[in-house]
């Protein structure tokens, strides 16, 4: 028995085996749930042949997080593959533009380039969730995915920004749907050497950061104990917990030097 037994979970943002999407849709399946994903433009082709290594093999929707007609279109999408109701919804949907907004240009950056950011990263996981609320009741979670924006890293730069507007965004989630007892959490998860990841310039370096400093030690070639935090805020475990950020980094965010 698992802790996701019956309950129907959408993931979104998968692009290879290596995210932390896929991982979570694979824990998520090993716990009993039944999983659908998402995937948008040159991604969802990557997505499709990466989610046939699942079993069962979930249903690939199209989904562009950015679009208003997209995300109307999503309710009766996940009602013609039999999701009538959603327990958790999964947020892994972020972008700034590697030549721009990342790689050390933060003071050049043009606002087209930071309003993409922003409305891709942060404002996407408010627009989400409500274009799935009439599937969603008591119970039901919603989780997205940051790297801790309490404090400036390497290369991060307005990527780092949209993250704190999306832990911002998360807090007031929290407070305007717990009444209909939905709960929205982030996990702020230590690197994971994805695809997303590797399109940032300059981050190796945080890798070698969580191997000297991460009290439990990190592995940024294994991104299933942050799905395992994923999923148990999808369970009933966590039924009083909202509004949260909940790391599952190794413990470096707790370190000094």
């Amino acid at each position: 028995m698992g802790i996701l037994d019956g309950k129907k979970i959408v993931v979104t943002g998968i692009t290879m085996n290596t995210s932390i999407a896929y991982k979570v849709a694979e824990v998520a399946q090993q716990q009993g749930a039944d999983v659908i994903v998402t995937a948008f433009g040159r991604a969802a082709s990557l997505c499709r042949r990466v989610v046939k290594h699942l079993d069962p093999v979930p249903e690939v929707l199209e989904l562009d997080a950015t679009s208003e007609e997209s995300l109307a279109a999503l309710p009766g999408a996940l009602r013609e593959n039999g999701f009538d109701h959603v327990d958790g919804l999964l947020h892994s949907i972020a972008y700034a533009n590697p030549k721009t907004a990342l790689g050390g240009t933060f003071l050049a950056t043009g606002w087209d380039d930071v309003a993409t950011s922003l409305q891709t990263s942060s404002y996407s996981y408010v627009s989400l969730a409500m274009a799935v609320r009439e599937l969603m009741g008591s119970g039901s979670s919603v989780v997205g995915l940051t790297f801790d924006a309490t404090i400036s890293w390497p290369s991060y730069d307005w990527m780092g920004v949209a993250k704190a507007g999306l832990e911002s965004a998360n807090r007031y989630l929290a407070r305007y749907l717990g009444p209909d007892g939905i709960r929205s959490n982030l996990v702020s998860a230590g690197p994971i050497d994805s695809l997303a990841k590797k399109a940032i310039p300059g981050t190796e370096i945080l890798n070698d950061a969580w191997t000297d400093r991460a009290p439990l030690g990190w592995n940024a070639k294994d991104a299933t104990p942050v799905a395992g935090v994923v999923c148990a805020l999808f369970s009933d475990l966590f039924a009083a917990t909202t509004g949260e950020i909940v790391h599952a980094d190794g413990g470096l965010f707790s370190t000094g030097i």
